[in-house]
């Protein structure tokens, strides 16, 4: 298999709260809801960078399109790194997510390793971590 990732998919509860969440709260972009007129095809997609996207689709259509039942939700199974040029702006993008509605569970703080970073989970319970590591240059759009 060749790395080629191009769409993250989380599950969600509530889709149109995902897409204010990530759409208007963290400022992704986003094309909004697509597909409603299929069955089990409402989702949402968020442009990231380098032709990834993030997709936000509910849980039970999930399930039906896997053919597997739903399971029960955890938050340690998967996390999103999302990596910035300092801890500024790490602060920055962990406020920008607590005023989204995000539940702050690790404050940002030095890491063991000589980075700085901390924990938000969005309002499904998606761990996220926002890491500055000083061996790592992001490249802007």
């Amino acid at each position: 298999m060749k790395p080629r990732v191009t769409i993250l998919t989380v599950g969600v509860d509530d889709l149109e709260k995902a897409l204010r969440f990530y759409r208007d709260g963290l400022g992704l972009p986003t094309e909004g809801i697509v597909g409603r007129e299929f069955e089990h095809g409402a989702v949402a997609f968020f442009d990231l960078h380098s032709g990834l996207k993030l997709a936000v689709w509910p849980r039970n259509d999930i399930a039906y399109d896997a053919r597997i039942p739903k399971g029960a939700k955890s938050a340690t199974e998967f996390t999103i790194g999302h990596n910035v040029n300092s801890k500024e702006e790490v602060d920055a993008v962990m406020e920008q997510a607590k005023k989204a509605g995000a539940t702050i569970t690790k404050a940002a703080q030095d890491t063991f390793w000589g980075g700085y970073a901390g924990y938000f989970q969005d309002p499904d319970g998606h761990l996220w971590e926002i890491v500055w590591n000083p061996q790592m240059k992001m490249e802007e759009d």
